[in-house]
């Protein structure tokens, strides 16, 4: 049994071949339709969701399974002081695969290991979202045809965006990749990543604090939000979250085939006239997130089809 708590825990082959998947099940979707016929998934989500957990809920209804779960904390019994530990034994014997989005980094991996069914981690805290990383994978990939030799650049908030973080371990197995970290001095990626991951593995990558500077040289931009939730005082958020806004007038800088990445939800960091222009595949992006969880549900199940 399988369980998905970081990106690292498919190998590049794996993560190939899982991809290949999710690009078949957008071609072929009739194809999966009853795949996971009297299976059912769980959708664990003690924090706030509307992609997530909406795209592993249509994921497991597109293959014929049922779904169940709850939707905040205050709707389960951690209300009453369960913990995550106790509620995971509970739902293995209730659902056949997990996904849980926990506040607190590392929950994802308390579950695991008292689980009797996979578990899929859909975002723990700062740390990590490895199925957003998938989507991101796959939206780049069907995109641009590759995920070597690409300059990527990823804006905004870099010190407690979980997407950023897992995107970056992912794409440092790749050969050729480049990072250009966009942010200010406060929300700069944190240093273990830095040290660890981009310098330690030779990855070749700058640090800049205006956009402008950089978009000129970006294959694609991964715009996130100043997250609200993780700030400790609401002086700092505000002062910040109009940090960066991508608008047309910053577009006329960029690469005519430059993808813009968004994990969602947008608050006003792109500019709504932005929505219109070729380049901006957030919105295609969601979708790929349901083919993506589609194969991942396969995969951690070992239903072949």
């Amino acid at each position: 049994m399988r369980h998905l708590i970081s990106p690292l825990d498919f190998s590049v082959e794996e993560l190939d071949k899982l991809l290949d998947l999710a690009n078949d099940i957008e071609k072929n979707p009739d194809k999966y339709a009853k795949a996971c016929d009297r299976k059912k998934i769980a959708t664990c989500f003690y924090e706030p969701s509307t992609r997530t957990r909406l795209s592993f809920e249509a994921a497991m209804l597109n293959l014929g399974g049922s779904v169940l779960g709850f939707a905040g904390a205050d709707s389960s019994s951690a209300a009453k002081g369960e913990s995550v530990s106790d509620t995971i034994r509970v739902i293995s014997s209730y659902a056949d695969i997990c996904a849980i989005r926990h506040p607190k980094e590392g929950a994802a991996l308390v579950a695991a290991s008292k689980s009797t069914i996979p578990v899929i981690n859909a975002g723990d805290g700062g740390h990590q979202h490895p199925t957003q990383t998938l989507t991101d994978l796959l939206t780049i990939r069907s995109l641009k045809g590759r995920l070597d030799n690409i300059t990527i650049g990823l804006c905004g908030d870099l010190k407690f965006g979980r997407t950023v973080h897992s995107l970056i371990h992912a794409l440092v197995r790749y050969e050729n990749v480049k990072f250009v970290l966009i942010s200010p001095e406060e929300l700069r990626v944190p240093e273990y990543i830095r040290e660890d991951v981009l310098k330690a593995k030779g990855i070749e990558y700058k640090e800049v604090e205006r956009l402008e500077d950089a978009i000129g040289e970006l294959d694609a931009l991964y715009m996130t939000r100043v997250q609200r939730e993780r700030f400790f005082n609401e002086e700092d958020y505000i002062r910040l979250k109009d940090f960066y806004v991508l608008n047309k007038e910053k577009l006329e800088l960029a690469k005519d085939d430059m993808l813009i990445l968004h994990p969602l939800p947008r608050v006003n960091e792109i500019a709504v006239e932005v929505d219109d222009d070729p380049r901006a595949v957030y919105f295609k992006q969601a979708q790929y997130g349901v083919y993506v969880r589609m194969a991942l549900i396969l995969t951690l199940l070992e239903i072949e089809v």
